[in-house]
Parts: C-alpha cells; structure tokens; sequence
C-alpha cells in the first residue's frame, strides 16, 4: 500500500475547468465564422489589447527582419543551434517511415504511402512566457514532414510582438506570421477568414480556452492532441540526489498553478528531503506566484515498497514527462506503458526536452497518455493506401469470394462488383447478368 508524505485531491484538474469555458469557445467560434476578420480583430482587441493599423495581423518580410534585428546575436545563435537538435530528430522520424508495396496474390498489388496534410497551423502561446521552443517543435516538425504551408500564430505579450519567437517562426520556416492569439487565432485558422487562408490540421498547446477552441473545432480540422496543464512524475530509488530531484519537480511547477507535480520513490528519506529541499527553494523562485500554488495543490510525494510498484503506479498516472532517477533508469523503457516522454537518469531533465534536446515538448496531458504519443512528423502525415489487380485470374478469384462474402452481409450490390469480374474473366454464368443480357437482347 503506498504511502503518502503528501497528497494532492482525489479529483483530477480536468474536473476543477470552468464550466463556461465551452461555452465562451463556442460563442466565440460562431462569431469568426459569420464575420471573419471584423470579429477576429474585435477579439484581438478585447483579450489582447492588440490591433494593427493596416488591419492585418500578418507580418510581411520587412517586419519580421526588422524584430529579429533587435536581437542580440547570442539569442538567434540559440535558436537555430535548438532548431538543429529538433530537425535532426524530426528527418530521422520520417525517413523511418517508408512507403510500401506488396503482392499478396500474383498480381495483386497493396500499396501504403505517407502523404502531407497540404496546410499546416502551428499555435505558440505566450500569454505568459515567450514560448520559442513551441515554435520548433510544431514548425520544423511539419516542414520535415513535407507541409507546403505552414501558418503561425503567436499572441503579443503585454502588447508588444515577442522578437525571440518571431525569429523562431521564422528560422523554423513558416512560411506565414500572425501576430495573433487564443481561439481567435485557432479559429481563423481552422475555418478561414478573408485575409486567412485555412489549414489542414493545427498544432501547438495553450490555455484552457485554446485547447477548448481545438477540441470544438477537431473533425472540421485535424489537431495533435487535445493538451491541459504540464505534467511531471519523478520515480527515484534510495540513490537518487534529493536536491536535484526537488529542483526538477518545481522546474514544471512553474508552468501553471495547475501543473501537477509528483514523486514516486522507494526511499521514504528521500521524500523527506525532497520536500525540505522544497520549502527551501520555493520562497526564491522568480515564478513563485505559479510554482507555489502548483505545488500546495497538486504536488503529490509517494512512498512505494519496490521499483515494480512504482512503475505500475507511474502508468496509472499516466503523465505527460515522467523522469527516471534510479540506478538502472533504462528498466523504464520495458516496465512502462503510460506516459508521454520519459527522460532517463539524472543527467536528463524535462526542461532539456522543453528547450533543447531535439525530441517535441507537445505531449499528452490529463492521461491522454493512455492512447496516445506527443506530436511528431507522423501526425502531420495521412498514411494512406492503394491497391491494383493486374492479373484477371486474380480478380476472377476475388470477385467470386467477394460476390459470397457480401451476399452473407446482405449487400447485393457489392456481391455485383465481385460477380461482373468473376463473369468477365471466366464467362462463369450469374443469373443476375443473364437476366440483364437477355433483358437487352430482347430489346435489340
């Protein structure tokens, strides 16, 4: 029975999300879709504060050269050292995925190609924080997968047009910016306006009201994953360093006052240290004011008897980042199931995959994990298929079958697509086709 040095609320924060959230979503997405860019200008405006004298959001060539100009050289060197780690992950993701033929029968072909969705929309959040990393992942991760068109959406922050992630658009190779945000960037996207050309699928995570605006809008646009607030679990075994694992928790504490953070460990000492190292490193922390709530309210330490245990109820968690500090780390990868990202040994932190590493930081959330990996090349890729008879005794063969198999369904009409092929390559007789052949012969 595991034991709790603290506990978070038995309900989940999916259970806490206002209840006019899909409300205010839909009155807002009815508005865009009547009035289009009028309305997405109103909300910009009411939200954001924000409004351009040209009435466009778009940032043309010269704009965009002159935000990324009043950055200092270090910054862009940053940028496109990060964006190098994520292509080189994304292109070794593709070219893992080949195209394929087989011939199941002598000259039946069955095909599977790996098709771009055409448009693209990646979403960069920055209500709070300057959110380049979001820009790599959903920008370079499309281009790699072949998207012709990229459209990008980031808010202002504070009113001013965030440079840093302007030149990650950018850099990344968005082929269209818009300094726009929240579910009117989402929506104008999803369903066109008369300046914004619509998308294919959109990408990229948000606020309670963006992934709202994604979930309402998915079917009539595809969308990576439906996403909450960050997650992080920590499994640890009595050698694990307390301090580090202390400073890793708060790390995506600070993300959100809803961002729960967890420990799972076999050490009941450890624990206890962790949440010292806490207390202490709480009250100096810049992002305070959303790391404290976080933790007072969702951080959880938990005390199991073995690793096997605390694997099992790691899977039941089924968190977005689940990091690894136990003597043998790599165990995680047979042991566990449920998670979006694992980061194994202490060398290795989540912030790495946020910010640098190369693997996508858009992940499942609120136990999406369960069904679901995070965004990759392949989720902006349509794997479809194809198929070709070239041998007519083969046809002949999967007519007569085909004609057997419908008519068991009661489908007639299918059985005849069989029949006519088994008929027009062994002249095999079906009553059906005489009775047509000799309607017509009458006829004539």
């Amino acid at each position: 029975m595991p034991l709790y040095l603290k506990k978070a609320p038995t309900k989940s924060f999916a259970d806490t999300a206002q209840s006019d959230v899909a409300e205010s979503v839909r009155t807002i997405i009815a508005d865009i879709r009547d009035n289009g860019d009028e309305a997405v200008a109103r909300y910009a405006q009411k939200f954001d504060n924000w409004s351009t004298e040209s009435g466009s959001f778009r940032l043309d060539d010269t704009a965009i050269a002159e935000i990324m100009s009043t950055l200092e050289p270090r910054v862009i060197d940053d940028i496109v050292f990060v964006q190098q780690q994520v292509r080189s992950f994304a292109q070794a993701q593709r070219d893992s995925l080949v195209d394929t033929e087989v011939e199941t029968l002598p000259g039946v072909l069955l095909g599977q190609k790996h098709v771009p969705v055409r448009a693209a929309g990646a979403y960069i959040p920055g209500g709070k924080y300057p959110l380049t990393a979001s820009a790599h992942m959903t920008i370079i991760t499309a281009k790699v997968a072949g998207v012709k068109r990229v459209v990008a959406c980031t808010p202002p922050i504070r009113g001013e047009i965030p440079a840093a992630t302007v030149a990650a658009m950018k850099l990344a190779g968005a082929d269209e910016i818009y300094i726009l945000g929240g579910i009117q960037a989402i929506t104008a996207m999803a369903v066109g306006t008369e300046t914004i050309e619509r998308v294919n699928m959109i990408a990229g995570p948000g606020n309670a009201y963006v992934a709202e605006a994604k979930r309402q809008l998915f079917g009539e646009v595809g969308i990576d994953l439906f996403a909450g607030p960050t997650e992080i679990l920590i499994i640890a075994d009595n050698e694990a360093d307390p301090f580090l694992t202390a400073v890793d928790l708060l790390s995506q504490a600070e993300h959100g006052p809803e961002s729960p953070a967890v420990l799972i460990t076999t050490s009941r000492s450890l624990g206890e240290e962790v949440l010292r190292y806490i207390e202490q490193l709480l009250p100096g922390m810049s992002t305070k004011d959303y790391a404290e709530p976080a933790w007072r309210e969702w951080g959880q330490v938990i005390v199991v008897a073995d690793l096997d245990e605390a694997y099992s109820l790691a899977d039941e968690f089924a968190f977005e980042h689940v990091q690894v500090f136990t003597a043998q780390p790599r165990e995680a990868l047979t042991s566990m199931h449920d998670y979006g990202a694992l980061f194994l040994g202490e060398n290795t932190c989540v912030s790495y995959g946020d910010k640098v590493i190369g693997t996508n930081h858009v992940l499942p959330t609120l136990g999406a994990a369960r069904y679901t990996g995070g965004l990759w090349v392949g989720k902006y890729l349509k794997t479809v298929t194809y198929q070709e008879i070239i041998n007519p005794d083969s046809s002949a063969l999967l007519g007569e079958i085909c004609g057997r198999a419908a008519r068991v369904e009661l489908f007639e009409g299918h059985a005849r697509s069989g029949d006519v092929r088994a008929w027009l390559h062994t002249g095999r007789p079906f009553d059906w086709i005489d009775t047509v052949r000799a309607t017509e012969a009458g006829a004539t």
